[in-house]
């Protein structure tokens, strides 16, 4: 299935409305204001930001496009809402439509469209794009979930996170779009809120960090005019979670990183802001769309009776970050809330799936900084969480082959997850695989890194492997085993990059943690 993209076809009008009838059900609604009886201002290419998909179902998958002719000033559109036509095709050259319909383009909604394809064929592969006036999208390509009551022989998806613009290209995301895969999932910092370095390989644009909901656009709409990742999206369906840097580093609930610098009020209208961007810019169903401050993020995916794939929001609902051990041991502190992790304790445990992947932001394995006797930790992720991850790991008992994927690090962290990891003979309950970065950290120096992490590895028994080189995680899960491939980039500070398999690791189905790591299967 990978490859390259067929070209876009502009159709006459009638060919591509022509299987429109019928489909009600899968057509989003059409609200247009009264202002539209005046004609509307012809648009040059809206098509600037590429198309996606996302979060598929057995029946169903978002298609998603954002008119923005002019994408870093606030999308360039007039204050109007328009009309855009979409269409799903069994093949690549649209001579069998399957669904069509309209969508509005709302200046509310950042003239995003977020339309919700339903009736679809489980298990299947389609080809996507959207018209507005004379203008057609390019062709993206997507595919649904398996039925609930399928059991494919196996499942591939790709594992990424942390696309940092000023630290490099999207190498990367080039040669994940080539991948044959189900899905990809995106497991936070797809922005960064940071403001520009005029010295870095390529600058942010705007001259502070975002604020308002048009810096946020415009922060968005920078990452999406990326060529390699409109290819990745244009490829495969993403499921995608936020972290911290689409709204401000490491915030927490209502706190943010400099509450000394951002009141309440101040850092509320942010986050409000923020959400709503980060919506307009993911293919995200319209149930999702941000209500004030707040989002409903965590949710889950179900692909037949071989994978489950819960999804967790780990910044909404977080305590405070603390800053000592001690601290970091309180009961009460909590990631998730209490709701989410009820929730997510009920879909591992109720779950017919052979394999149940949770989607997450922050890594659970326990993670010293500091070699010999001395300890020290980044509290930001679950070492300041500490009750509640061995509340949670200790459940993962009575879990199907619990695993789960990490973004935030930018390093490759292949861990064994334990009930108590400061006790070497502590049960292992689960593997946890932490992904690399697209781009941010830059180019890596591997040889300084082993020599400051090498020490701690011989002391933290639970790490299997570590690496800080770029790229992405290929996991492929079959009745058998679980298996990643670290698939890293030679670059990500020139265009021009080759892609490898680093290391490969496998989990066995009915035995928690990994069972081999090898470091130099292709």
């Amino acid at each position: 299935m990978p490859g390259s993209q067929p070209e876009a076809m502009a159709l006459p009008r009638r060919s591509f409305l022509g299987l429109a009838a019928g489909t009600a059900a899968a057509t989003s609604a059409l609200t247009f204001d009264s202002a539209a009886a005046a004609p509307l201002p012809k648009l040059s290419d809206p098509f600037t930001l590429g198309v996606a998909s996302g979060d598929p179902l057995p029946n169903a998958v978002v298609l998603w496009t954002r008119l923005a002719p002019d994408p870093l000033k606030g999308g360039g559109m007039p204050a109007r809402t328009y009309r855009v036509e979409w269409e799903v095709a069994a093949d690549d050259k649209f001579s069998r439509v399957v669904r069509s319909g309209v969508a509005s383009a709302s200046p509310s909604q950042g003239h995003s469209v977020h339309v919700d394809a339903v009736g679809l064929e489980p298990g299947r592969t389609y080809w996507f794009r959207f018209r507005q006036g004379e203008h057609v999208s390019p062709v993206g390509r997507t595919r649904t979930a398996p039925s609930v009551q399928a059991n494919p022989e196996s499942l591939r998806w790709g594992v990424t996170s942390c696309q940092n613009w000023e630290a490099g290209y999207y190498n990367a995301h080039r040669h994940l779009a080539e991948e044959d895969l189900d899905f990809v999932a995106f497991l936070g910092d797809y922005i960064y809120e940071g403001k520009g370095n005029p010295n870095a390989l390529r600058t942010h644009e705007g001259t502070d960090e975002p604020y308002s909901l048009t810096d946020y656009r415009n922060r968005h709409a920078q990452y999406r005019t990326d060529a390699d990742l409109q290819a990745a999206h244009a490829a495969h369906p993403f499921i995608c979670t936020p972290d911290d840097h689409e709204i401000d580093n490491n915030w927490a609930d209502d706190i943010p990183q400099d509450p000394q610098n951002q009141t309440p009020e101040a850092f509320r209208k942010r986050r409000i802001a923020a959400l709503q961007a980060y919506y307009e810019h993911m293919p995200f169903r319209r149930t999702q769309r941000p209500h004030g401050p707040d989002m409903q993020i965590y949710r889950a995916f179900r692909f037949g009776r071989l994978l489950d794939v819960p999804v967790l929001d780990t910044r909404q609902y977080r305590s405070d970050q603390i800053s000592t051990l001690a601290e970091a041991e309180a009961p009460g502190r909590t990631i998730t809330g209490e709701k989410q992790e009820k929730w997510l304790l009920r879909r591992l445990t109720d779950s017919p799936s052979r394999w149940n992947v949770l989607a997450n932001q922050v890594m659970w394995a326990q993670n010293d900084r500091t070699a010999g006797p001395a300890e020290s930790f980044d509290f930001d992720n679950m070492d300041g969480y500490r009750w509640q991850r061995r509340r949670v790991l200790e459940q993962f008992r009575q879990v199907s082959n619990p695993v789960i994927m990490t973004g935030d690090r930018h390093c490759t962290w292949a861990c064994d997850l334990k009930t108590d990891f400061d006790h070497e003979g502590s049960e292992v309950v689960g593997a946890e695989f932490t992904g690399t970065s697209i781009t941010s950290g830059g180019d890596a120096d591997p040889v300084a890194f082993h020599k400051s992490y090498d020490p701690i590895m011989a002391d933290s028994p639970h790490w299997r492997y570590i690496d800080n080189q770029r790229g992405y995680l290929i996991m492929e899960a079959n009745r058998k085993q679980l298996t990643t491939q670290l698939r890293l980039v030679d670059t990500v500070t020139k265009r021009e990059s080759k892609v490898r398999t680093e290391a490969t690791f496998v989990v066995l189905d009915g035995v928690p943690g990994i069972t081999e790591v090898d470091a130099a299967k292709a």
